[in-house]
């Protein structure tokens, strides 16, 4: 008889470990209700703003938000000298003022290029037109500012 309740009474230990360790694992699973606090930048009701602002005004096209895309444009000057840059620039401008112009610098020159072309053939009619002033003339694909479409 004592073995027989020395096996009943292990087997009651055990039990009790089992639902000691059942209790606690869901215990620490159970969730407990609280408060969410959600800090978000100012800067966001910004953008916000500012996106609703550009779709009333010009539609909601991606292209009124970015004025810029892949286009010709005609380099038509190439110096390691600052100064004579700015001057081939100049005279460009003198020449032909409705084209835009820009000075890129890559080291060690300065390359003056002009316009925003969208196709190859309109950047090729400004270089005609440039053979007589300017010498050394390409055609160079980059990104541009498209020209407005209004």
């Amino acid at each position: 008889m004592n073995k027989s309740n020395n096996i009943s009474i292990s087997q009651v230990a055990q039990r009790c470990v089992i639902a000691f360790f059942v209790l606690i694992s869901v215990a620490s699973m159970a969730q407990t209700r609280g408060t969410l606090t959600v800090v978000k930048d100012a800067r966001i009701d910004t953008l916000i703003a500012k996106r609703l602002e550009l779709s009333k005004a010009g539609g909601s096209s991606a292209a009124t938000i970015n004025n810029s895309g892949n286009g010709y444009r005609v380099q038509f000057f190439v110096s390691s000298n600052r100064t004579e840059a700015y001057n081939a620039q100049t005279r460009f401008n003198e020449l032909y003022p409705e084209y835009k112009t820009y000075i890129i610098y890559s080291e060690p020159n300065f390359k003056v290029r002009a316009g925003d072309f969208r196709t190859k053939l309109e950047a090729t009619r400004l270089m005609e037109q440039l053979r007589g002033q300017f010498t050394s003339l390409f055609i160079i694909f980059e990104k541009i500012n498209l020209p407005d479409t209004k």
